[in-house]
């Protein structure tokens, strides 16, 4: 079955072309020219990624996304691209901290936008909860990593810190799991890069940074003292050894 993206954008010429290019490359396509009605229905049936500009009148793509990770339902995992203003740093590191998987600069290429979808249905494919119907066949579910309070669920896309449940982004997840597994090792931004984003897409390492302080607002939401995650200034991070 296609994979469903939705297109959310207030701009008409945007959403035809890119829906054209997106349909072109075998996926189905949603549109939705407001943030109210995207919302209302992704709420109820999510896509398997949203591609959303930042800056609509009415519910902006930055709320869109607010809201739909605050849900308790499926829409809450939803991977999500922003769409943003050229060189605009700001709406960047707005949307990393809002729950985004990957942001791509207006004017963009549709080459670029398509391997970026690929990448990322990729590492959601792979984060997916196995089905029960079919975890025989698809071979033994992928060990738990456990270090101290943490436990990882990579088949489930499962977080739990000193019992409570996490959520997080695709993204977030292969970044804390490459630090988690090997505690005391310092990785560099670079290798959390290779982990995160694959295919030779650039994206410039200090995303990495955007990404570690939104795992650590969410582990100390849960745990107002979680330290877990050091830095080593000029070196990159590790997961601390208990």
């Amino acid at each position: 079955m296609s994979q469903v993206i939705a297109l959310v954008d207030d701009d008409r010429n945007i959403l035809t072309s890119v829906s054209i290019a997106v349909q072109a490359e075998g996926f189905v396509t949603r549109v939705y020219t407001d943030g109210q009605s995207a919302l209302k229905a992704l709420s109820d049936n999510p896509a398997d990624l949203g591609v959303f500009d930042i800056k609509m009148p009415g519910l902006d793509g930055m709320e869109l996304l607010k809201r739909l990770r605050e849900s308790d339902g499926p829409a809450a995992l939803m991977p999500v691209i922003f769409l943003t203003s050229k060189d605009d740093e700001q709406d960047e590191a707005l949307g990393l901290a809002m729950g985004a998987d990957d942001y791509i600069a207006k004017p963009f290429s549709q080459r670029l936008l398509i391997a970026r979808i690929r990448a990322i249905l990729r590492r959601a494919d792979a984060s997916r909860t196995t089905h029960p119907a079919t975890a025989e066949q698809d071979g033994p579910d992928q060990p738990l990593i456990e270090r101290g309070r943490l436990v990882m669920d990579p088949a489930r896309h499962k977080v739990v810190w000193d019992g409570k449940a996490v959520t997080l982004t695709v993204t977030e997840f292969l970044i804390l799991e490459a630090l988690a597994q090997r505690p005391g090792v310092v990785k560099s931004r670079n290798q959390l890069l290779d982990v995160a984003y694959q295919d030779d897409v650039y994206v410039d390492d200090r995303t990495i940074d955007s990404h570690i302080k939104r795992v650590r607002r969410k582990f100390r939401g849960v745990d107002p003292e979680f330290d877990a995650i050091e830095t080593l200034y000029g070196v990159g991070y590790r997961f601390g050894e208990e």
